[in-house]
């Protein structure tokens, strides 16, 4: 079976996004993503604050 891949409540701070989904557990998770080219970095939470001070720290390496 493929995975869903339904993102509710995006947002985004920078380069960075935040979306909300449930996982295969029915568990609510936040993935944070970065959508600079070559970057390539993502992250995933327990909580939207959690993601949100990622998102907020985040420094692409790629320059």
């Amino acid at each position: 079976m493929p995975a869903r891949d339904h993102f509710h409540s995006v947002m985004r701070i920078g380069p960075v996004q935040i979306g909300t989904y449930r996982d295969r557990y029915g568990r609510t998770k936040h993935a944070a993503v970065c959508t600079a080219d070559r970057c390539g970095w993502s992250a995933d939470f327990s909580s939207r604050s959690a993601a949100q001070l990622a998102a907020r720290t985040h420094r692409c390496t790629v320059r």
